[in-house]
């Protein structure tokens, strides 16, 4: 494969005893496969844009950082990630509206959850400045993979894994970090039924289920097909101790409207603090709405349900952003809620979203980082 090379000087007053290098060497391929991709029929995470970011951590500092074609790597089986599951990775996406202006939603926030992450999993930040630069040299490289649909977006995915070739049991020395992006419509076609899990847990207080950690998936998978089975698309996952209070709902955090009020569960170390979570929060709290953030039990959840005065129920995420839950089940008992049409909060905070990620409307709270 052909290369032009170029570099890409970042700060020139920049230095930092943890980096090696400030520079990023980029490498752009010549044989896009942008022209043969059918943007119209994207299945989620299935097609990848042409470059990627690499940037390896050896001998206690960040290594040269480089941008390259999008390959396969060579690992060796010994890789410290295969066996003990030192991984993080983050979600974000870019978005472009009708007249080509692009841009990225909140991305500081998801640095700063990525460390935080890292933090928890014993591995080595990643200097917020380098992520930056990297997120946003890649993105405008790769500008034209963005898809201008009403519910389409570049989703970005931001990782970093152990890369020891060592089988002891320990925290790795060596490290790799990389961002690709993947071309993506909407998440969810409808809206989603989902069953309440009484018996397997997705977090344990003490564990990781506030860190974006790989294995937190992995745990989750089992469950969630037993409930596809069953015909349902996602679960409500419950505390590990008592299986009694709610806490996320598949791989997103869960939001409730009873009797004119927002009811989300309070973080904690079991629950991931999700940037849409804490961005609707926001905007309903400057919308006058009454806001409660607390523990959720299910029998309040089904109790209005019963009564009629859950109103709206929805996970909110960055894959879907707002997903409708169209139905609860628990047991045999399925609790049915209001149409889709009916839902005036999540209605409104779904197209406020599209709306601010299109650069349509005024962003008032400095959401968007526009890299046009």
């Amino acid at each position: 494969m052909n290369h032009t090379l170029k570099r890409l000087f970042l700060w020139d007053y920049y230095t930092d005893p943890m980096i090696d290098t400030t520079i990023i060497d980029i490498q752009t391929t010549q044989e896009s496969r942008l022209a043969e991709t059918n943007f119209d029929e994207l299945i989620f995470g299935r097609t990848f844009a042409d470059h990627m970011f690499v940037m390896d951590y050896k001998e206690g500092k960040w290594q040269k950082p480089t941008i390259r074609s999008f390959q396969n790597m060579s690992m060796s089986p010994a890789s410290s990630v295969i066996h003990y599951g030192q991984s993080i990775f983050e979600g974000m996406k870019a978005f472009k509206n009708e007249n080509g202006k692009f841009g990225l939603f909140r991305p500081d926030m998801n640095v700063k959850r990525l460390n935080k992450s890292a933090e928890r999993m014993c591995m080595p930040k990643v200097p917020e400045d380098i992520f930056m630069e990297a997120l946003t040299t890649l993105v405008k490289l790769d500008k034209d993979w963005i898809p201008k649909g009403e519910y389409s977006s570049l989703y970005i995915r931001p990782f970093l894994f152990a890369t020891d070739e060592y089988i002891g049991v320990k925290a790795s020395d060596n490290y790799r970090f990389m961002i690709f992006t993947s071309p993506v419509n909407a998440y969810y076609a409808k809206p989603v039924n989902v069953k309440v899990e009484r018996h397997y847990t997705r977090a344990a207080r003490g564990g990781t289920g506030f860190a974006k950690a790989a294995g937190n998936y992995g745990g989750s998978l089992y469950p969630a097909r037993l409930a596809n089975q069953q015909g349902y698309d996602q679960l409500l996952w419950t505390d590990s101790k008592e299986h009694k209070f709610i806490e996320e709902s598949g791989t997103m955090n869960v939001m409730f409207v009873i009797d004119g009020k927002l009811l989300t569960p309070s973080l904690s170390d079991s629950i991931l603090d999700g940037i849409t979570r804490r961005s609707v929060l926001e905007l309903v709290r400057d919308w006058g709405m009454e806001v409660e953030e607390r523990r959720i039990s299910v029998e309040e959840v089904l109790k209005a349900a019963e009564e009629n005065r859950l109103q709206e129920a929805f996970g909110c995420g960055t894959a879907a952003t707002i997903a409708h839950i169209a139905s609860i089940a628990d047991d045999e008992k399925v609790y049915d809620l209001p149409a889709i049409e009916t839902r005036e909060i999540s209605q409104r905070l779904q197209s406020y979203f599209i709306d601010l990620k299109k650069f349509r409307i005024e962003d008032k709270h400095n959401w968007m980082l526009d890299l046009s």
